[in-house]
């Protein structure tokens, strides 16, 4: 039955095994994992592992397992959503007794004999083709059985190649004296697919060095992973040198990150390892995709792989040493880590994660900058390292706040409305069970990070995937002209065995009308959602909007009384509504120079030490954020302290001039004024500081005949590239273009791509989640 844990009252479940009780936590917003959303991670066992392994099987037993509903939840006395299982590492380590019942299994393959009609066992487990060439990459078969007995069943998973698992542009970097050496990546060994003979069950298995993965049949949960003795190194007439750990427990996570069996041994601290990852997603009517670096500490290489569909484009090992300080401190190493990819990270990404062995201070599992997604300086977060499961979580609830996504708070239960009331929605602080879904507040605060301009970078369509043509895998590969997935994905009549019709031009899209033709040049295929947005339009010769690009920053927005900052209109006002709600607003300038230039609690430029900052009269309207009528809590973050009331007569008038410290998870203090915000006829503040816009050192957009950027005739976009009004085209958009007759007509309104909807891939388990939110079968990942 459920206990409570002695430590900050963290929710565990007891658990029974034949070598005695042990207590295992989860944490609350760790995600569900299915064959499309399993970690998976390559690289991280040596070519010498044999490649047929013997594994040992542990089960994980609830007080009545024939009915995982019948498990109780705990109460959460308190439990913030920043201290929620955040250290079910640091429990497991502590616990005394041993972990759960073990049982040793032979996995064999099935396979069909030459005149055989039925399948028979094979001891080896490579999928290797035999007899191909020496040269070059080693080619695994496209399919593949195996079966294994354990806790009374015998199950027999069959598999396919996830070719959508890696990126044609997929490379591998290590260091080598310093510098980095890049590589064509390796081996594709990674699976996905069912139990046979269970249509609700997942699996997702990599093959290179034997069996690692996950498996669920409904119920249960398995994960496999290796039990290593302590000689690594086995000869080929002795394969079964190696022992694996295969868990299991209901649906409901149950995570063994770091458990010590008594068979298991440390693996070699030698080397870092980088994934960069992308993950589409769909908000609204069309398909985004995240792109995402997940970095991995050099004592992490060897640990175990994650299992999920991604398309990994590189992996990046620092095999000299460690390129960051690693600290126990996250928000210490979220900002130097911050600092190691402006620096160093060439690759493009929209996100970069970081997952370290280090086992975090202050009850914390991860540190992500909130609403940072886009940003090169604060797209980053990093999270301990556990098994694939917990690391699923972490990563989960990182994304989101990357997206603006907050934590659920409690007070707002019935109002967020989670649709899944026992596991709970992903960024909750309840349940004992692995959430699958995120909540209505949750869908709220990413439409409004959107709206806002965020996300930007997101609309990017992913390349061509790894390895071989599949004509029905959603992606238009070499030697195809459409290729609509599943039928519902795009107009059938357009496309025919992944060639378009005759006459067609296209079949999905945007850009692409259901007679099979694109639109006109001109016609409009993604809206501008803030004044700092710009509105794609259709090429005329694609059925694909343009990428979705923004207006540079220092344009002018709201009335002229904000400033467009990385896709947002920023102004004082804007932010004091965002912080305190929509009968907020911004206090008079009379109440910045009054207050800000005092170094006060009530107005200041940040402290130093124990002693606040006085502000120049020059940046007294980059310092304190200072609001009229706010509330008591804020809508967004935590206080630090309380408000700071403050109200003078001016002008024959009260003005109220109040503000408040509100931290993020980051450690952002919300109640300074933004970067970005105008504070002077062409200034904007940054740091703190009232700076002219010039000293941003922006790119400038080529200026027309008539001396004026872009010819007065369209607007600089955050690429420096002009953006040309529909009437007018070229690179300074100087050049008269009037629109022609339209050859299909607009009645429906621009058609969304469906087609990009279909799963990629799925990060930290997430993908089922957020399919059900953002209106799309979910998210992937490049």
């Amino acid at each position: 039955m459920p206990l409570r844990s002695p430590v900050h009252g963290l929710p565990v479940v007891q658990e029974r095994g034949r070598e005695g009780g042990h207590v295992f936590a989860h944490r609350g917003g760790v995600s569900w994992l299915t064959s499309s959303s399993c970690l998976a991670t390559a690289f991280f066992l040596p070519p010498s592992f044999p490649p047929l392994l013997l594994f040992l099987l542990s089960r994980y037993c609830s007080s009545n397992p024939a009915h995982p509903g019948s498990m109780k939840k705990a109460p959460l006395h308190g439990t913030s959503p920043a201290t929620m299982g955040r250290k079910l590492y640091r429990l497991l380590h502590n616990t005394t007794h041993h972990a759960v019942e073990h049982v040793i299994t032979y996995p064999s393959r099935l396979i069909y004999y030459l005149n055989e009609d039925s399948e028979s066992t094979y001891h080896d487990l490579d999928t290797r083709i035999k007899n191909q060439a020496t040269e070059g990459q080693a080619v695994h078969l496209a399919q593949a059985s195996f079966q294994l007995e354990a806790f009374g069943s015998r199950f027999a998973l069959d598999l396919a190649l996830n070719t959508d698992l890696l990126s044609s542009d997929y490379v591998e970097i290590h260091y080598q004296a310093g510098k980095p050496v890049q590589s064509k990546g390796g081996e594709h060994c990674y699976y996905h697919g069912q139990v046979r003979g269970n249509d609700n069950s997942h699996v997702a298995l990599s093959t290179c060095n034997g069996l690692h993965g996950m498996f669920d049949d409904g119920v249960y949960v398995y994960l496999i992973e290796p039990l290593q003795q302590t000689h690594s190194i086995v000869s080929a007439s002795c394969r079964r040198e190696l022992k694996y750990v295969l868990h299991k427990g209901f649906d409901s996570l149950i995570s063994t990150s770091h458990t010590h069996h008594p068979l298991q041994h440390s693996t070699p601290d030698n080397c870092w390892c980088v994934f960069i990852l992308q993950m589409p997603r769909s908000v609204f009517e069309e398909m985004k995709y995240l792109e995402i670096m997940i970095v991995s500490d050099h004592s992490m290489i060897f640990k175990e792989q994650l299992h999920t569909r991604v398309v990994l484009v590189a992996v990046e090992i620092w095999t000299d040493k460690d390129q960051i300080p690693i600290s126990v401190r996250p928000l210490e190493m979220l900002r130097d880590f911050s600092k190691y990819r402006q620096q160093n990270i060439k690759h493009h990404a929209d996100a970069v994660h970081l997952f370290s062995n280090a086992t975090f201070h202050y009850r914390w599992s991860s540190a992500a900058y909130f609403g940072g997604m886009c940003s090169v300086s604060r797209g980053v977060g990093v999270n301990e390292y556990g098994n694939s499961l917990s690391m699923a979580g972490s990563l989960s609830q990182s994304l989101a706040q990357n997206l603006g996504i907050q934590w659920d708070p409690a007070s707002k239960r019935k109002e967020c409305g989670c649709v899944d009331p026992w596991p709970g929605c992903i960024m909750e602080d309840t349940g004992v069970q692995h959430p699958r879904r995120f909540s209505k507040c949750s869908i709220s605060d990413y439409k409004e990070f959107l709206l806002k301009g965020g996300g930007s970078c997101l609309f990017n369509r992913p390349t061509k995937l790894f390895e071989a043509t599949e004509c029905g895998n959603g992606f238009v590969e070499v030697g195809e002209e459409c290729d609509c997935g599943a039928r519902a994905e795009c107009y059938k009549e357009c496309c025919k065995k992944c060639s378009l019709a005759n006459g067609a031009h296209c079949s999905d899209g945007p850009c692409c009308n259901n007679t099979c033709l694109f639109y006109p040049r001109g016609y409009s295929c993604r809206y501008a959602v803030n004044d700092c947005d710009i509105s794609e339009t259709c090429s005329g010769d694609s059925g694909q909007c343009p990428p979705n690009l923004h207006k540079q920053d220092g344009y002018l927005c709201q009335v002229n009384q904000g400033r467009c900052y990385n896709g947002e209109c920023k102004t004082r006002e804007n932010q004091c509504k965002y912080i305190w709600g929509s009968k907020a607003g911004g206090s008079e300038k009379f109440c910045y120079e009054k207050l800000n230039t005092e170094g006060t609690e009530k107005g200041n430029c940040g402290k130093d030490g124990e002693k606040w900052i006085q502000c120049s009269k020059h940046d007294v309207f980059c310092g304190y954020l200072l609001c009229s009528n706010i509330g008591r809590n804020p809508r967004v973050g935590m206080m630090k302290g309380d408000i700071t009331p403050a109200s003078f007569n001016h002008q024959g008038r009260l003005v109220d001039c109040s503000g408040g410290h509100v931290l993020l998870d980051d450690d952002t203090d919300l109640g300074y004024v933004e970067d970005g915000t105008p504070c002077g006829p062409s200034m904007m503040c940054l740091d703190r500081k009232c700076l002219p816009i010039q000293s941003l050192n922006m790119s400038t957009c080529p200026s027309g005949p008539n001396g004026q950027v872009c010819s007065a005739h369209g607007v600089c976009n955050n690429e420096a590239t002009c953006t040309c009004d529909t009437t007018w085209a070229g690179t300074d958009c100087s050049m008269p273009d009037p629109p022609k007759e339209p050859e299909a007509t607009q009645d429906e309104g621009p058609k969304v791509s469906v087609a990009t909807n279909r799963l990629i891939g799925a990060v930290a388990g997430t993908i089922l989640a957020l399919g059900v939110i953002f209106g799309g079968t979910g998210w992937g990942i490049e």
